[in-house]
């Protein structure tokens, strides 16, 4: 049976820690090979076999270490050899086996690192073993899984970036790198767009390639370097005998061809891959996608260390429609029939300035200056009512690319948005051309967007703005419109030390801020920017800075330094992409200023992946509902007089004290006297999935017993090494009392087991009372002395709709914490004898009714679709309960019940509710 992907991965991180430390490979390969199959879950002697006997290239003998007939051969070397020489070896087996037993990947490995061929898509994989986790996808065909392919929505964008993809390799392979190959294919790139879309003559860049260079491409480079100087000099400044093919090519300027480049050089296959490129139909290829095609070009791995994440038109327009674009619409829409206000109207587009401080390769800019070109056209339209036209269409297109700055990290896409620009510019006014009848190109190029390389962070954003002679420039930064985005989505803990100097500067190493995603910065230093200013600002992020910790400490921050109101935003969707691989991750919109605004709007998503609905609403606060400006903060007591809760003890034993059934009944069957040590171990997999684990509780243990128990010490003894080897000091000193827990948080009593992380799509969070004898993993929360009481408030829907909106998120489950979520949750006010007897007998009814499912998991009886007809009923029947003893009045829907629940937060947090003497709360029944 083929084990989750969820399962391989903990396997895969387990095993790499087992072995990354020095060992005999000759001895352990065998070892080795069995625990990384085992990793997928499969036997390894059942497929595959070590040192197989076959003839190699030239009729010698040799023994392939270890082949799966027809899937993969593996080839080990010491650590630290040559894996290309292991490779070769590989290869020069294959004339010894037959067709059905060539494998289609080759592994090699020298125990540290691995490197994976796929010799059917002819790509290679190579990382540490330290990274298998991250790279565990590549070998999903050892469990059985197979790989599959999704395409792009026009084959011709994915043929595109193919195309330009191989050109780069081969220019890179030669040593023509860096900017210079940067700046190469970006001139290329434009030669090939401008010839399908009439800024060149038809076809004119691939006639050149093709009748002016030789087909072994030995004079290809210097004949595109003449090129490009043609392209950069004005007609009249051209040589008097210059080649009438060359001569015959635009002047384009725009700086684009200026800057002196290294020559490059090419052979047969690379000026045929140029060729390759040529014979595309490059007009079919939005400028908007620009960046997704580009992804398969640039360095995969080094932009997802940057963050970058390409942005599909359907989600920039969510971003840009509310922020700006509705309103200019309408605007229009009521002014179009008056020609002076018309006037006006098109004066103040043409003066607007869009600022993308993470631009990337310009997704957000073109589509925003197509969509204000798209509007200036219909403006045109309603001026040009008579039909009779303009006598110059130049004169009445005022939008230009220079209204659009954007800053980026890495200098090609910072490149390509600045050509993305020009295009779509080009394609606007071949529209334009179409609608009025005169050709309008804006050839040589005057304008350009501004993109800045550079850290946007650690960029003056005002200096973007040329200033005119006569401004004052301290107050240019005024200048800026619009600022959008969707910033690199990196969380607290994979932030790199620069991006760590980043926070600290714009934060001014502020207090709390490690808590912060890197994105926070972009939110942060676009609030300080707009200050005293109409600019507003939209940027799309990943979900955590709505959610949890993040939310006290970035909002409450931004509220009582800068007064931001939030405008708009898009609650929890996908956000899907057109870049390769298509990642998905779950953000928000945020759109914000500096001064308030009557129209506030929420748009909800009852499917992540689906449409959304729009709420208008008084006021949105930073967990996008309706309610007050304000964030939780973390808490270590509760509001509400209930019991503490604690987190679960924090193991740290590398795996030594833990045991399956099988491995524990092997144990005592070794070590008798170890039995009355096991204890069953909580963790949430282990509650929610009705698992059984077990773990060796030593925190009583005396020294005599220790002493008799030799397997016990040896386990011990590994805690104790593996606690010296961490990195933390915290767990070092725990290596001095290694049968102790790192940290241990037993509670003394019975206790009611919440588990830290939870599926989004359960209806109700997953409870269960424990006896003090079950140990408390940290992947699981514990209240002590809870009552039914307490249990039916914890697992009812009115808190359940407050987790929803205040907890932290892991990937979208449920992130559930004590400080954030517990402690801050207002219980009923006061509730009479009546109301907290109800709650307590629906939810012993709840209870009881589990219990008629003894051989279903939690996971079963709290699935959507498994949940028992007869559990939905007790849970409603609670859910009546506690929303009475809230108030007599039903909540008609869940953001009612958040309104509700944060002005009661409100009145329990206030100054003057802790001088008032509430009615006194009749005790619970333990």
């Amino acid at each position: 049976m083929t084990i989750s992907w969820n399962e391989i991965k903990e396997r895969a991180v387990k095993f790499s820690k087992e072995w990354e430390n020095d060992f005999n490979e000759e001895a352990e390969a065998k070892s080795f090979m069995d625990d990384f199959f085992n990793v997928f879950g499969v036997p390894r002697r059942r497929v595959a076999s070590f040192e197989i006997n076959v003839k190699k290239d030239g009729g010698k003998q040799g023994f392939i270490d270890l082949l799966w007939k027809g899937v993969i051969l593996i080839e080990f070397k010491s650590r630290g050899k040559n894996l290309d020489k292991a490779h070769s070896q590989a290869k020069g087996y294959f004339p010894g086996l037959k067709d059905a037993e060539l494998p289609r990947y080759i592994l090699v490995s020298d125990f540290a690192r691995f490197r994976l061929y796929d010799l059917e898509e002819d790509t290679i994989t190579e990382f540490k073993l330290t990274d298998l986790v991250k790279n565990i996808q590549h070998f999903g065909f050892i469990a059985g899984y197979q790989k599959q392919v999704y395409k792009e929505q026009d084959p011709v964008n994915i043929k595109a970036a193919e195309l330009m993809g191989r050109l780069h390799d081969r220019l890179e392979a030669i040593g023509y790198d860096g900017h210079n190959l940067e700046v190469y294919l970006v001139r290329i790139l434009f030669c090939l767009f401008a010839e399908d879309t009439t800024i060149f003559n038809r076809q004119q860049f691939q006639d050149y390639i093709d009748q002016r260079t030789s087909e072994d491409g030995s004079d290809l480079a210097a004949k595109i370097q003449e090129l490009f100087e043609v392209l950069n000099t004005p007609k009249e400044k051209r040589f008097k005998n210059l080649d009438e093919q060359l001569n015959d090519f635009p002047y384009v300027n725009g700086k684009l061809f200026e800057e002196p480049l290294r020559i490059a050089s090419f052979d047969s296959k690379m000026r045929q891959a140029l060729l390759d490129c040529c014979y595309l139909d490059w007009s079919k290829i939005s400028p908007a996608i620009f960046g997704s095609m580009f992804q398969s070009v640039m360095n995969p791995k080094e932009r997802r260390n940057l963050g970058a994440h390409y942005t599909s038109e359907k989600n920039i327009l969510k971003v840009i429609k509310p922020l700006f674009l509705d309103g200019l619409w309408q605007e229009f829409e009521t002014i179009k029939s008056n020609k002076n206000k018309l006037q006006e109207f098109h004066k103040k587009l043409s003066e607007l300035k869009f600022l993308d401080p993470a631009c990337g390769c310009g997704n957000f800019l073109v589509i925003t200056y197509r969509e204000l070109r798209l509007l200036e056209m219909d403006l045109l339209r309603a001026m040009n009512k008579t039909g009779q036209g303009f006598l110059n269409v130049a004169d009445i297109i005022w939008l230009d690319v220079d209204m659009m700055y954007g800053i980026e990290y890495e200098e090609f896409p910072a490149r390509i948005a600045e050509v993305a620009m020009w295009l779509m510019d080009h394609q606007m006014n071949m529209l334009i051309s179409n609608e009025f009848g005169q050709y309008f190109a804006r050839l040589p190029l005057k304008k350009a967007a501004t993109i800045v390389h550079g850290n946007a962070l650690r960029t003056d954003w005002a200096s973007l703005i040329k200033q005119e002679e006569d401004s004052d420039t301290s107050q240019g930064w005024k200048n800026f419109s619009y600022i959008i985005g969707n910033p690199p989505f990196i969380g607290k803990h994979l932030q790199n030390e620069v991006q760590k100097e980043d926070m600290n500067l714009v934060f001014a190493n502020r207090k709390g801020i490690n808590i912060l995603d890197y994105v926070s910065a972009w939110y942060f230093k676009a609030a300080q920017f707009i200050q005293g200013t109409k600019t507003k600002v939209a940027f799309v992020s990943t979900n955590s800075i709505v959610q949890g910790e993040q939310v006290g400490a970035l909002w409450n921050l931004l509220f009582a330094q800068f007064k931001i109101k939030i405008h708009f935003a898009h609650r929890t969707f996908s956000w899907s992409n057109e870049a390769k691989g298509n990642a998905a991750v779950h953000v928000v919109i945020v759109g914000y200023a500096n001064y308030d605004t009557n129209r506030k709007l929420i748009f909800e998503y009852e499917n992540i992946k689906g449409e959304a609905q729009e709420i208008e609403v008084k006021n949105i606060n930073p967990y996008l509902v309706e309610g007050k400006d304000f964030g939780l903060s973390a808490r270590t007591k509760p509001i509400s007089k209930v019991p503490e809760m604690l987190y679960g003890n924090k193991i740290v034993d590398g795996g030594n004290f833990l045991f399956n059934d099988e491995e524990k009944a092997h144990f005592i069957e070794q070590e008798p006297k170890a039995e009355k040590f096991f204890r069953h171990i909580l963790s949430g997999d282990e509650f929610i999935n009705g698992k059984n684990r077990w773990i060796l509780y030593l925190k009583d243990i005396e020294p005599s017993e220790l002493r008799n128990l030799p397997l016990i010490r040896q386990r011990i003894e590994k805690v104790a090494k593996y606690r010296l080897a961490s990195t933390k000091t915290q767990t070092r000193e725990a290596a001095k009392t290694p049968t102790l827990f790192a940290e241990p948080r037993q509670p003394g009593n019975d206790f009611l087991l919440i588990p830290r992380t939870s599926s989004e799509n359960r209806c109700y969070l997953p409870l269960g009372f424990y006896t003090k004898d079950f140990i408390v993993n940290d992947s699981c929360t514990a209240l002590p002395n809870a009552t039914n009481y307490h249990f039916g408030i914890l697992t009812s829907t009115m808190h359940t709709a407050w987790i929803k909106y205040v907890c932290g998120r892991l990937e979208s489950r449920f992130r559930y914490s004590n400080t954030i979520v517990y402690n801050n949750f207002p219980w009923p006010e006061n509730p009479s004898d009546k109301h907290i007897n109800a709650i307590e007998k629906a939810a012993q009814k709840v209870l009881d009714t589990r219990a008629m499912f003894p051989d279903s998991s939690l996971a079963d009886l709290y699935h959507p679709l498994t949940m028992p007809p007869a559990l939905v009923k007790a849970h409603n029947e609670l859910d009546k309960a506690v929303d009475l003893a809230y108030r007599p009045q039903p909540f008609v829907s869940e953001a009612k019940r958040m309104e509700f629940l944060f002005e009661l937060y409100e009145k329990y947090t206030a100054d003057l509710f802790s001088k008032e003497k509430p009615k006194k709360t009749r005790k619970v029944k333990e």
